[in-house]
């Protein structure tokens, strides 16, 4: 039921309605600070790490460490493979490589689904064996 009061003999009612144009003058007053400033930002850099070629690409000889989606390691030599565990993989690596040329490089290669961790196990258990040339396989042809 409106509010109705009687003054005079005239009927006032309430308005219920909000005042938009205030709120408009604002919202075009920002959109102007906005239009304005947005070009004199400068954007930020990121530095991100680049992938390239090789200094020295990788003879014939490879040494591929392929890890599969449950986590199970195997070291594959030419055509010798074996399954290893996770603190056998430097020294199964090392031996391999120690019977190879000096530019012969052990090669990780991991399923796209495996956690970034366990791929970094690997690596830190070939590089503390001393194995010198490690290398990520980014496409892998398994």
């Amino acid at each position: 039921m409106p509010a109705v009061s009687s003054r005079g003999g005239r009927t006032r009612r309430t308005v219920n309605e909000i005042n938009m144009v205030p709120f408009i003058d604002v919202m075009l007053v920002l959109l102007v600070i906005f239009m304005v400033t947005a070009p004199m930002l400068t954007p930020g850099a990121i530095n991100v790490p680049s992938a390239g070629k090789a200094s020295r690409l990788p003879t014939e000889n490879l040494a591929r460490v392929l890890i599969d989606k449950d986590g199970s390691i195997r070291l594959k030599t030419g055509a010798n493979e074996q399954v290893v565990q996770l603190n056998e993989l430097g020294v199964a690596a090392k031996a391999w490589q120690a019977q190879q040329p000096e530019d012969s490089a052990v090669v990780i290669s991991a399923d796209k689904t495996l956690s970034y961790d366990t791929v970094m196990q690997a690596m830190g258990r070939l590089q503390r064996a001393g194995v010198k040339r490690v290398a990520l396989d980014v496409k892998s042809s398994q």
